[in-house]
This record gives structure tokens, sequence and C-alpha cells, in this order.
């Protein structure tokens, strides 16, 4: 590619981003979103934030790893745990975390 098109590139893809993060802002009060769909937006970023996690967690090295011997799955269980009977989602962070540097660096399924 040469210069002129990185920038057009560029340039094209600035426009096409400014167009799609204005365009609810722009035309955002002479559109009504359904009720129904509205209920289920509300559901998008846990759907997100599970859709990041559970590979992570649940994959090593190209496998499934549902044994107990995987410190990233006993972390999230215990993080789980904690946030059913807390409801305190910082603390969940720091308790799941905990457990799994935990188990991390003591070497326990080494």
């Amino acid at each position: 590619m040469t210069d002129w098109e990185i920038w057009a590139v560029i340039g094209v893809l600035a426009v096409a981003t400014a167009a799609t993060r204005s365009s609810f802002w722009l035309v955002g009060h002479h559109i009504t979103i359904p009720k129904r769909v509205q209920e289920m937006l509300r559901y998008a970023p846990a759907c997100a934030l599970a859709a990041i996690i559970a590979p992570d967690v649940l994959v090593n090295d190209g496998h499934l790893q549902l044994a107990l011997s995987n410190p990233k799955l006993i972390g999230a269980v215990v993080a789980i745990m904690f946030y059913l009977i807390r409801r305190n989602m910082l603390q969940t962070i720091v308790v799941g975390m905990a457990v799994f540097t935990a188990l991390r660096l003591l070497h326990v399924f080494s």
C-alpha cells in the first residue's frame, strides 16, 4: 500500500467510527427502541463479559480444562460463590484474583 492509500483507509475508518458513534446522539431522540429490546440490552454487558472470561478460564493449550487442577477454574468458582454471598463486585474480583494468585504462586498444581 502506498502512503496515500494508508491515509485514505485511516480517514475512512475515522469517518465510519464517528458516524456510528454519533448516530444515536444525532437521531436518538427520533427513534424509539421497543421495550422488549431495551430489556434484552440490559443483559448485553454480562454476556460480553462471559464471552471474554469463559474461554480464558476453561480453555488451556487449546483443550477444555474442567479438572480441579485448573487454578483459573478454582479461582472463578470461588469468586462466583463469594459474589453470591456478598453481592459486591470489587471484593469478588479481589477474592478471585487472590485465590488464583495464591494457587499459582504456591505451585499447588504444578
